[in-house]
C-alpha cells in the first residue's frame, strides 16, 4: 500500500471520529511516518505530549502533542487493504485516547488491545 493511501485511510479514520469528539482534540497533530523508533519495531502508533486531563491553567505555548501512525509495521500485520482500514481505525482512536488521558489498562477494558 502506498503511502498516500495509507496517510487516506488514516484521514478516513478521522472523520469517523464523532463530531462532538473531535472537537475536543485540542493541540494535537497526527503524522504518518514509515517506521517507529528503532527500540520499538513493532509500534503501530505513538503519542506523544501532555494529555488534557492533565493540562493546568499554566498550559500554554507548548508545541502540539503529536500522535504517530506507523506504516510499515501496520502493513506488516495486515494481509489484506480491509485488514489495513481496520488496524489504522483502531491504533488512531487507541492514541487519541492518550490525548484524552485514557491509559492502556482501561483501553484494554474496552476492548481496544
Amino acid at each position: 500500500m502506498s503511502e498516500a493511501e495509507f496517510e487516506l485511510l488514516v484521514s478516513d479514520a478521522l472523520d469517523e471520529l464523532p463530531p462532538d469528539l473531535a472537537a475536543l482534540i485540542d493541540n494535537c497533530v497526527i503524522l504518518v511516518e514509515d517506521a517507529p523508533p528503532p527500540d520499538e519495531p513493532g509500534l503501530l502508533g505513538l503519542y506523544d505530549g501532555i494529555p488534557l486531563t492533565e493540562r493546568g491553567t499554566g498550559y500554554g505555548g507548548v508545541l502540539p502533542d503529536r500522535i504517530f501512525i506507523y506504516r510499515l509495521p501496520t502493513l506488516a500485520i495486515c494481509e489484506t487493504a480491509e485488514d489495513v482500514r481496520e488496524e489504522v481505525h483502531i491504533t488512531v482512536v487507541h492514541e487519541i485516547a492518550h490525548h484524552f488521558g485514557i491509559d492502556d489498562a482501561r483501553l484494554h477494558e474496552l476492548g481496544y488491545d
